[in-house]
């Protein structure tokens, strides 16, 4: 990304309070000045391409330097930005007081240096931020050391070194605990749900390593209980157990609920955390439960637009599901028009998975409405995108989503080549629900081929195989992303 799409984002994604702020900290001395002009320029004007701004600040600035103007500009709108914060975040807070303790050393100032040092690792301790801890700890030796140790006994000295070496031990515990959820994650994301019981086995490695880790911590604090949760759950919902997940959840919200002062800022674990609640709930259909966790995001405040609109995609997403669970796809068709200015027209400021799923799940709406057209172009502008989906355990899904819309459409020649493209990746990887080979089966028949009588004959060998799939734990994770099963017997027995 260029300098001047990074600052048109960050423009684009300022809130009121900081565009009042940036107003009054450049406008009453620099208001004729290029970088002023620029910022006017983008500010005014959503969603500006770069060959758009460009072209228009030469019109208005034909001798300004273009490039020394966003390189200003942006690099101002950061300074004001991270002043703002330090009232509002703890982490920034605690770096601003660091870079005061700095000053105040290479001033000579040292007894009001040393006190601000001691207040910066009071308070690191309370907001459980060992990073800053150690750099406050190890900044006080530094100092001591270049000072001659005065006014302090050798025992002491030995007490602050022995405080940095237990510092040193917790985050390494921690980020060894950090490091197994993100490989968790990163194994959901890019491989998908378990499919049998010997790819259950093959998360013992992380499983093991993390039950080792909680249990030698040594020490209870809020990052090992949120990241010991946050394993547990995702790991739960990753095989299926999904009642358990729950309560595992739950408790995951409870300890976020006891350490509000701790949360970050944005809080994205919290977010992720109802979010999995959501997931989980809608997961075993428990819909009416959802409504409490969709108020309390609506509840969760942010300074921050873009968290902000994640908050808010994540809420739509949760109020469109259960219609398209129901198949009730007008009251779909209905969430999301009521939602487009809010979420459908900002979705390239989301994150691309989250992107992903609103973009399916509104094709999955037109086809269920039988606007094929729409739910093609919608999949197909997926699957050509230049970001990488096949790495992602959703793009075969996609694929299955897109080629029931082309058999809708009787595009049975394209059908095949891409039937055999899936069947190739599921020969690769040996990774398949038995669903989706049920899926394809139906899919590569045509019309002449599903006749009255014949698709009575296949529902009959249908039927068991489907009821067998809907008990099966392992099957249910992907009929939790779309119901097929539902599609497959509308096929096979004309159902409306």
């Amino acid at each position: 990304m260029s300098r001047l799409s990074s600052l048109i984002q960050l423009i684009d994604s300022l809130s009121k309070a900081e565009k009042k702020k940036i107003s009054t900290v450049i406008f009453p001395y620099d208001n004729d000045s290029d970088y002023s002009a620029l910022y006017k320029l983008i500010s005014s004007n959503q969603n500006m391409n770069t060959q758009k701004v460009k072209s228009e600040f030469q019109k208005i600035r034909p001798k300004a330097a273009f490039n020394t103007s966003v390189n200003y500009l942006f690099d101002t709108l950061l300074t004001i930005l991270n002043q703002l914060r330090i009232n509002q975040d703890s982490y920034y807070t605690l770096f601003n007081m660091l870079m005061n303790a700095k000053l105040l050393y290479e001033k000579s100032i040292y007894n009001e240096c040393f006190q601000l040092l001691t207040k910066i690792q009071t308070d690191a301790l309370y907001y459980e931020n060992y990073s800053i801890l150690f750099i406050a700890q190890k900044m006080e030796l530094d100092y001591l050391l270049s000072l001659n140790f005065p006014d302090i006994t050798e025992k002491e000295l030995l007490n602050k070194q022995f405080k940095v070496n237990d510092t040193i031990k917790k985050i390494r515990k921690l980020n060894e605990h950090a490091s197994l959820y993100e490989l968790l994650k990163y194994r959901i994301l890019h491989k998908g749900p378990v499919r049998s019981q010997t790819q259950k086995q093959d998360l013992n490695d992380l499983v093991v390593s993390e039950m080792s880790i909680v249990s030698s911590s040594g020490f209870e604090n809020f990052d090992i209980q949120k990241n010991h949760k946050l394993f547990q759950s995702n790991y739960l919902v990753h095989v299926g157990d999904y009642k358990s997940a729950l309560n595992s959840y739950y408790e995951l919200n409870n300890v976020f609920e006891q350490n509000m002062h701790l949360l970050s800022n944005p809080p994205m674990y919290y977010l992720d955390t109802i979010e999995g609640v959501l997931k989980t709930l809608r997961s075993i259909r428990n819909y009416d439960e959802m409504t409490y966790f969709i108020d309390k995001l609506n509840d969760l405040e942010s300074s921050s637009v873009s968290f902000k609109l994640q908050i808010d995609s994540v809420v739509f997403l949760y109020k469109l599901l259960p219609f398209i669970d129901r198949w009730d796809f007008k009251g779909a068709q209905a969430i999301i028009s009521s939602n487009r200015e809010s979420i459908i027209d900002k979705i390239n400021f989301l994150n691309p998975d989250k992107q992903i799923q609103i973009q399916l799940y509104i094709s999955i709406t037109h086809f269920g409405l039988k606007e094929y057209s729409k739910a093609r172009k919608i999949t197909t502008q997926i699957m050509q995108s230049e970001r990488q989906i096949f790495q992602l355990a959703a793009y075969r899904t996609i694929r299955l989503i897109h080629l029931m819309i082309l058999h809708e459409q009787k595009e049975f020649d394209y059908i095949e080549f891409e039937i055999r493209s899936i069947k190739r990746g599921i020969k690769n990887n040996d990774k398949t629900f038995k669903l989706e080979q049920l899926v394809l089966s139906i899919i590569s028949k045509t019309p002449d081929e599903l006749n009255k009588a014949q698709r009575l004959h296949l529902w009959n060998k249908t039927e068991p195989k489907l009821h067998e799939i809907r008990n099966d734990k392992f099957e249910m994770q992907l009929i939790n992303v779309f119901d097929f099963t539902k599609w497959i017997e509308m096929k096979l027995t004309s159902k409306s």
